[in-house]
């Protein structure tokens, strides 16, 4: 019995640290985002991007691929569009983002798609709005507030706030929307298949606006740190985070494992200030405060704190 719950103990640490390892890597993204804002235009960014995580996907997912290719063309209305919204669109509008806004406000926005997948829930799947909901709502959208006008509200009436934060939160919406998607997920169809499928997809859509991005600017420079971070999210942000994901997800679960995903804003705070100096303020502080605990309290049900869980999606 010792020895079983040994085993059942290291189990959980390992997933813990599996989660936290794919949620630190994930921050990194953000720090790309914003560190080749001036060098790399954002749409030829996401193409580099999943280029590279095709590629590096492509050997560990062509046999799902061929083996279920039946399913995968059945599907392809559904998976079109999932691709569409999850890779194609999401991760470009977080690049663009980049260009206006710092790397922790990023990050913290992102983290606030549950409470969309709660209010699209109820809009589009009549799923009832408990107390706890509309609070957790309440203080996310306060917390999002915070951070967009800096503090100062009075910046709502002057509209003078970073149009970075509003890409972010359009991102924010779109990958709940994504999220939501993911409920039809044809139960036959392996997660390798459907995330290389996604992936070649995406970077299927994103081709023509990648070729219109490139011939209207007049020079890209590809130089050291570009390739460096076109690698870092092609491979670690695609691959690496993905595959520790999954091993997190069948060790502790998706809602335990979904739980580690918010503490996504330290890691990106620290980063941004390490690398692109970025000052993290006392409302960056109180902002997470404010859109944690609505999250928090949004995903549990306090009639036997039951957990509500939308851990099944990941960017």
């Amino acid at each position: 019995m010792k020895i079983k719950n040994r085993l059942e103990n290291s189990q959980i640490l390992t997933g813990y640290l599996f989660a936290i390892a794919a949620t630190a890597i994930w921050s990194g993204n953000f720090i790309v985002a914003r560190g080749l804002n001036e060098t790399i235009p954002p749409i030829t960014l996401a193409f580099c991007r999943w280029l590279v995580a095709v590629i590096v996907f492509l050997p560990f997912a062509l046999k799902p691929l061929i083996a279920q290719w039946g399913i995968l063309k059945k599907n392809m209305g559904y998976l079109s569009v999932t691709s569409l919204l999850g890779i194609t669109i999401f991760n470009t509008l977080i690049y663009f983002a980049g260009h206006t806004t710092t790397a922790v406000n990023l990050s913290l926005i992102s983290i606030t798609f549950p409470i969309f997948i709660v209010i699209f829930s109820r809009i589009f799947f009549r799923e009832r709005l408990t107390l706890n909901k509309g609070i957790g709502i309440v203080l996310v959208v306060t917390g999002v507030v915070l951070l967009i006008t800096r503090g100062a509200l009075s910046s709502l009436l002057n509209i003078s706030f970073a149009i970075g934060d509003l890409w972010m939160l359009l991102a924010a919406i779109i990958f709940a929307v994504y999220s939501l998607l993911l409920r039809s997920k044809p139960q036959q169809l392996s997660i390798w298949a459907f995330q290389a499928a996604t992936f070649i997809l995406g970077l299927i859509f994103l081709f023509p606006f990648f070729v219109w991005e490139y011939t209207i600017t007049p020079s890209i420079p590809f130089d050291t740190k570009a390739v460096v971070s076109i690698l870092y999210v092609g491979i670690f942000a695609s691959f690496f985070a993905f595959v520790l994901w999954n091993k997190a997800v069948v060790a502790v679960g998706p809602s335990k494992a979904g739980m580690v995903y918010y503490t996504l804003p330290l890691f990106s705070g620290f980063l941004a200030h390490f690398f692109l100096k970025e000052n993290v303020t006392i409302i960056h502080f109180y902002s997470v405060l404010l859109i944690a605990s609505g999250i928090f309290t949004a995903n549990y049900e306090f009639k036997g704190l039951k957990r509500i869980s939308t851990a099944q999606a990941r960017p």
